[in-house]
């Protein structure tokens, strides 16, 4: 019998690589209605289960046994079929803990808020309790600490996202603005589609301690796999397993001047690593129907700067491919914010007298090059996640971009 994840809405899902990692060969992805559920777990066609939103209260029913931290928790994530008895633990305990442990993030005597009243925030506030918090408040949108008062809660600490605002697909959202915490220190988002909410983004900007819920997803599925086929998992395979994770799913985008070589860098990189490739300007001619010279031309730049912010949005949502984007993308902050949801930008470093400068039409003379160069240079050094100098050969600088991209 196979191994599965249920849920109601799956297609956002990781699992079934996750657990491949950890030799899961036999799992799949299984929607399963509500009203279907108790028919499916009476049945018990399955050898072993992962259970997610909405049902890591409801499936309790059905268990014959269940673990005493899934008790304390009330909330189960994971089942195994024992002859027909079925066994239900909580995996996400040992993954919410993992999180924070990632993130440098400690609970001792700090002042917590959790964001959401899910079986998740039961799983975090367990985490958060045993980890000897201070002080730990839930909030909801009809509770007594509601997202109109939180903010009367100005020594909060340390922030966990237990809800689902933000995730893939409605991106761009987050449940609160942490701008208005000054005691700040930590941040955690068990979303993990995007890698990099904007509840997250906004926590880096402000130099807090932080980790969306890729770490927690693939250490919660380590245990399930010790469970599922009792076999013990290290901590060097679990750490393994979460950069090989991040690096499948993170987009690598390519900044930099026009004519400095990122889509020519881009398809081969793509090719390399048999990744979709993107490139921004050729997506926007696609949708206008004209070349970029024809935009700007019949157009001006403030339309086709429009249409690449646009653009831009639409591929922030893809994971595991290749983006080159225009030269003035840095130029819009939105779209700076964007690409880093899901995409690690490298900066694409060249001699402005090496730029390919034909059909390009903001940098047809030299001056103009020279002037975009100075107004952009700070823009681009400041997006980077890495800086890669693309003076010399196609290999050189292949070979700084792939750079643990291949293992």
């Amino acid at each position: 019998m196979k191994e599965y994840l249920i849920g109601e809405k799956l297609s956002h899902s990781y699992s079934v690589y996750i657990h491949a990692l950890f030799g899961g060969e036999d799992y799949a992805l299984k929607p399963v209605k509500r009203e279907d559920l108790a028919a499916f777990m009476r049945k018990k066609e399955f050898s072993a289960l992962n259970v997610t939103i909405p049902y890591k209260k409801e499936v309790m029913q059905y268990l014959d046994e269940i673990s005493p931290l899934a008790k304390r928790i009330s909330a189960v994530n994971a089942v195994v079929n024992r002859d027909g008895a079925l066994y239900g633990d909580n995996t996400d305990y040992f993954g919410f803990a993992r999180l924070a442990e990632s993130a440098g993030i400690c609970f001792a005597k700090k002042n917590v808020l959790i964001l959401g009243t899910g079986g998740t925030s039961e799983t975090a506030e367990a985490v958060v309790k045993d980890g000897g918090a201070r002080r730990v408040i839930k909030v909801s949108r009809s509770g007594s600490v509601n997202y109109e008062n939180v903010y009367d809660l100005s020594d909060t600490e340390i922030i966990v996202n237990t809800t689902p605002v933000g995730m893939f697909p409605a991106l761009g959202k987050s449940p609160l603005d942490l701008s208005r915490f000054p005691a700040l220190e930590g941040a955690l988002d068990v979303i993990y589609n995007p890698l990099r909410t904007d509840f997250i983004l906004q926590a880096k900007s402000l130099c807090v301690k932080c980790a969306g819920g890729l770490a927690m997803l693939v250490a919660q599925g380590a245990r399930a796999r010790e469970l599922f086929d009792n076999r013990k998992r290290s901590e060097e395979e679990i750490a393994a397993a979460i950069e090989k994770a991040r690096r499948k799913y993170e987009n690598i985008v390519l900044v930099g001047m026009p004519g400095s070589g990122k889509s020519v860098v881009g398809r081969e990189v793509a090719k390399t690593l048999c990744r979709t490739f993107y490139d921004c300007d050729a997506e926007i001619e696609k949708k206008l129907g004209k070349s970029i010279p024809e935009v700007f031309a019949e157009r001006g730049e403030g339309y086709f700067r429009a249409a690449e912010r646009e653009t831009i949005a639409e591929l922030s949502a893809v994971s595991g491919a290749v983006i080159s984007t225009g030269g003035g993308a840095v130029l819009d902050g939105e779209n700076v914010h964007a690409l880093k949801r899901n995409g690690r930008i490298y900066y694409l470093r060249r001699d402005i007298n090496k730029l390919a400068r034909k059909g390009r039409p903001l940098s047809a003379s030299g001056t103009a090059v020279k002037e975009m160069f100075q107004k952009r240079k700070p823009l681009y050094e400041k997006a980077a996640d890495e800086i890669i100098d693309n003076d010399g050969t196609m290999e050189d600088t292949l070979a700084a971009v792939l750079k643990g991209y291949k293992s």
